[in-house]
């Protein structure tokens, strides 16, 4: 970033009223973002939604991820306000993947990861499984490239009262109709625990109440939709 865009971020954001946790900036308010517009979405500084601030916090409060040890990190369709943190905690460890950037260390379908079983400590993986049309085969390999000691984040928005698809539906307008955006598949509902346990996981669910007092909450801007939930998965012992 150059000098200018520096000044003018700290110009037109400079301020106490809000704080990002993803990069250390306080603001006088988060850019709004949605295509129904949600107030208090993005840090003007690191570009990090709701989700991943809640997930940092949940990062650096509830799992080891930052002990200095090393590890061997799975992220799939890594986000920019993440990836340099994960590079480093990982060293050597971390591999970025998608199956259509070019901008990644490793092209990957996750419903076919060419990886032996036990090859992954951590398994990062936010809003990528509504756009995977075999969602369930993806939960399995998550499951079974994950070593038994570790664990993974796989979190989803959550938009409905039970999780709706329709392959048939294919038009990308009509996509955008019916799950909120062209590129997405389904829309899950809270049934979405139940097919991660049934892919041989034992999840927990952490909502931003269970990390932070209501103040910290509308500080952080973690009070709307768009923060959702976080699914923290580790292995079954018979996976």
């Amino acid at each position: 970033m150059t000098a200018f865009k520096q000044w003018a971020k700290a110009f037109l954001y400079g301020g106490t009223k809000r704080f990002c946790v993803v990069c250390g900036h306080s603001a006088r308010l988060f850019r709004t973002y949605g295509s129904v517009p949600r107030k208090d979405a993005v840090c003007p500084f690191c570009g990090a939604f709701e989700r991943h601030r809640l997930a940092m916090h949940f990062l650096r409060s509830h799992t080891d991820l930052f002990d200095g040890l090393s590890r061997r990190l799975l992220h799939v369709a890594p986000e920019a306000a993440f990836e340099p943190i994960f590079r480093q905690v990982a060293g050597a460890g971390y591999l970025s993947a998608d199956l259509l950037r070019d901008d990644v260390m490793e092209r990957m379908d996750i419903t076919d990861i060419h990886h032996p079983d036990n090859s992954f400590d951590v398994i990062y993986c936010s809003h990528v499984l509504e756009h995977v049309s075999d969602d369930r085969k993806a939960m399995r390999e998550f499951c079974r490239v994950l070593r038994p000691s570790g664990w993974a984040m796989l979190n989803v928005p959550i938009n409905a009262a039970h999780t709706f698809e329709d392959p048939s539906i294919t038009d990308p307008a009509e996509r955008e109709r019916v799950f909120g955006q062209y590129d997405h598949v389904r829309n899950y509902g809270p049934d979405y625990k139940q097919r991660l346990e049934e892919a041989g996981f034992r999840v927990a669910l952490t909502s931003p109440a269970d990390l932070l007092s209501p103040s910290e909450i509308d500080r952080q801007g973690l009070g709307g939709p768009g923060a959702g939930e976080i699914y923290f998965c580790r292995k079954l012992s018979n996976s």
